[in-house]
């Protein structure tokens, strides 16, 4: 007996292809309803994103480097951030994205980064135009490079895709240091240089992002980082802003962390974490998100063999 397509669909990675993937997030851009992807830390975390039923996940590069104990100015390797955002893509069948930074170098190194992205199962990426290497978006200090040579970062990351529909997002961070005008230039150009999507980092209210919205003809991002320079706006405001998609790229992390330090400091003064159980995520929760039984059944479909005259 082999075991079901049914309890075998999606157990070991997504049933949905990574093209397939790419057309929804595509096809979620155009649809006039915001798009919300909150950042995965984690596979497990995918997978609770796709089951509360929003419309795509987003892998952070601020938190892939701070889960690896690293700050985020430039510490990691396109190799592990492949890895991660691949294990990351395949637990559910949502498109994510993913933050590749500069790029990692160069032109050509952009263009290596999209093609590792594309083959890892991502569904687009975004490249800033920082200096390498790069700082926090939310950080002071933080230097862009000239408009041309973001341009040559696009052009170089476009032209080494393979599938059309794998979204390329530029993003600026030219509102902190040149302002919301030189911004908005730089987001034309790069739009104009054949970016999917534009990447709005660090503005500061609803009215810049309304501002945003009015000068540039093409798909938009905007960045709902807590503790960062831009005001907090809710999906309602930015749905009305004419946005297209929005971010939360630390939440998840920053409430995990949260409640570990409260829940290892309670454990270091009481000597038990007897108090904490309530707010414990049950082990049969945790069994149902991961698909125990299914995984069982599977088990069982194939290993259900008796060897036929074998020794007492």
């Amino acid at each position: 007996m082999t075991a079901s397509a049914s309890s075998v669909s999606g157990l070991f990675s997504s049933a949905v292809s990574a093209s397939d993937k790419r057309q929804a997030l595509k096809a979620g851009l155009a649809s006039g309803t915001l798009q919300r992807w909150p950042g995965a830390f984690s596979p497990l975390v995918a997978k609770l994103i796709a089951e509360v039923g929003f419309e795509g996940v987003y892998v952070s590069g601020a938190v892939l480097s701070a889960d690896l104990g690293l700050p985020d100015i430039g510490l990691t390797t396109l190799t592990e951030v492949a890895s991660r955002g691949g294990s990351i893509a395949r637990a559910t069948d949502l498109p994510s994205l993913i933050d590749a930074d500069t790029g990692f170098g160069e032109p050509m190194s952009a263009a290596r980064t999209v093609a590792t992205l594309e083959d890892a199962g991502l569904a687009g990426c975004h490249l800033e135009d920082q200096v390498n290497p790069k700082r926090c978006g939310h950080l002071d200090g933080k230097e862009v490079v000239p408009v041309g040579d973001m341009v040559k970062r696009l052009g170089a990351a476009i032209s080494a895709r393979r599938d059309d529909d794998f979204v390329i997002c530029a993003r600026t961070d030219a509102r902190a240091i040149e302002g919301l005008d030189a911004a908005i230039d730089r987001a034309k150009a790069y739009a104009d240089a054949g970016a999917d999507l534009i990447f709005t980092e660090a503005l500061r209210d609803l009215g810049e992002f309304e501002q945003f919205r009015k000068a540039v003809d093409v798909p938009l991002l905007a960045n709902m980082t807590e503790f960062g320079k831009s005001e907090l706006l809710t999906a309602q405001q930015l749905g009305d802003a004419g946005y297209n998609a929005v971010i939360y790229p630390v939440t998840t992390l920053r409430i995990a962390m949260g409640a570990v330090e409260r829940g290892l400091r309670e454990i270091h003064s009481e000597g038990t974490q007897y108090g904490l159980v309530d707010d414990m995520q049950h082990r049969s929760r945790l069994y149902e998100l991961l698909r125990y039984a299914d995984y069982n059944d599977f088990d069982s479909d194939l290993f259900n063999f008796t060897i036929e005259g074998a020794r007492k």
